[in-house]
């Protein structure tokens, strides 16, 4: 039995189908369309040498496409029929540049191969020219100006004439882009492409490399500090990580099905403090972990528009999220701003409050006032605030990752509210006696 298509499927078709009508699946960095920077990136001199034709004074340079349109065959109809429908899929969905790869490499080496055909052709034509002349001159006191053309010359026609110095530099030209293809290949390969996700790096402003190893510092406070059974609650793309490295149970994760689980984490995180802690009571939510960027510049948290949180807000507006209206975390201008220019309802929803704790008194650039976020460029709107469901459990060395642990109900909140920041340990000796005095800072 074949099972029936599933959204992905149909997102090949009409991309718009799942922005529309699952955005979760939407949500997925995967399955963005392809950016023209992306194709450029990864397949740098190929995308020249895949679609059309070149021409030049010396002679037509059949590239790519062009040389199958114009010698059709059966094998040919079927590398135009890969490239096309390829380019197409690369385009909805950038995962699919793997599909694309192939047929890429097949048809710009047609293309180089004419190109360099053509032009070595011309080549070797100039040089039999020059050879045949030198034994006329040296035969015949009068040359012979009416008569035909060698048999060499005429298979090409008088408008190609052979430039000699033009196929020489038009093969220099292309051996250049050929051994440039080739470190550009080298080097996204092993700067893009072979770094893991999970250890960051960085180049400073003297050049040496900085190292961001902020997740598996979080992952392992969390496998050391917390129960066995504790739960915690992050958007799914870190749901992996968190099993394996953390060994504590997620909620959501890489192979979560279930939209209706993943609405529910998005409507906890776009919700305000009192309706989100409802949902992780519900959920019996122990912790929640958030990724943050705006101190280190790191853009891929999830905090912009593009990623976690604005999903969260998509994916959230379902039935169980009827208090969750998408247009409400938008600025009348459609703006998806952090400022105070920013919604209010964005202003004070959990994932915004999660992020930017504390985050107000801090100064990350010079020049700039406290609480600026380096990914969004902007100085946050909501700065004095404090968390009434939730306390800070966590923050790594450059605040990319931020636990949070989630108040027990009754908890006082007197209790609730202190933070231990400095311990004096005094001696005194009174009578003969050793005393321990231990006073604490509280703030």
């Amino acid at each position: 039995k074949i099972s029936p298509w599933t959204g992905r499927f149909y997102s090949l078709l009409d991309p718009s189908y799942a922005k529309n009508n699952i955005p979760i699946i939407a949500s997925v960095s995967e399955h963005q369309p392809t950016t023209w920077s992306s194709y450029y990136f990864d397949l740098q001199l190929l995308v020249f040498m895949f679609p059309g034709k070149c021409v030049s004074r010396t002679g037509p340079g059949r590239v790519g496409l062009y040389y199958c349109f114009s010698n059709l065959s059966d094998a040919r109809i079927f590398i135009i029929m890969y490239g096309v429908t390829s380019m197409y899929f690369s385009a909805v969905m950038v995962r699919l540049m793997l599909v694309l790869a192939p047929v890429m490499c097949i048809l710009s080496g047609i293309g180089v191969s004419q190109v360099l055909t053509t032009y070595m052709k011309n080549l070797d034509v100039s040089r039999l020219d020059k050879k045949s002349k030198k034994q006329q001159d040296s035969t015949y006191p009068i040359k012979n100006e009416v008569g035909p053309p060698p048999a060499h010359r005429r298979c090409c026609s008088p408008l190609w004439a052979p430039q000699p110095h033009v196929a020489s530099g038009m093969i220099l030209v292309m051996a250049f882009f050929l051994i440039t293809y080739t470190f550009h290949s080298t080097w996204v390969t092993s700067e893009a492409y072979s770094s893991p996700s999970i250890v960051l790096s960085a180049r400073g402003g003297d050049g040496s490399r900085i190292i961001f190893d902020d997740f598996r510092e979080a992952y392992y406070w969390l496998r050391h500090n917390t129960p066995e059974d504790a739960k915690v609650m992050s958007w799914w793309d870190y749901g992996y990580q968190i099993t394996a490295m953390a060994n504590r149970t997620i909620l959501v994760d890489n192979n979560t099905w279930n939209n209706t689980h993943i609405s529910r984490v998005g409507q906890a995180m776009a919700s305000t403090e009192e309706r989100a802690y409802e949902i992780m009571r519900e959920l019996d939510v122990s912790y929640v972990l958030v990724i943050f960027g705006g101190l280190t510049g790191y853009s891929s948290d999830g905090w912009i528009s593009t990623s976690s949180c604005g999903w969260c807000v998509s994916g959230g507006s379902t039935t169980r999220g009827g208090h969750i209206k998408e247009h409400d975390y938008y600025t009348p201008t459609g703006e998806f701003r952090v400022d105070r220019e920013g919604s209010p309802v964005l202003l004070n929803c959990l994932m915004y409050k999660m992020c930017y704790y504390r985050f107000g008194q801090v100064y990350t650039e010079a020049k700039r006032p406290p609480g600026y976020d380096r990914v969004r460029n902007a100085e946050i709107g909501n700065k004095d605030f404090e968390l009434d469901v939730l306390e800070e459990a966590y923050t790594t060395e450059h605040w990319l990752v931020r636990i949070y642990k989630v108040k027990r109900p009754g908890q006082p909140r007197a209790l609730q509210d202190i933070k231990l920041s400095t311990e004096f340990l005094i001696f005194a000796r009174r009578g003969g006696r050793k005393y321990f005095y231990t006073f604490v800072w509280v703030e």
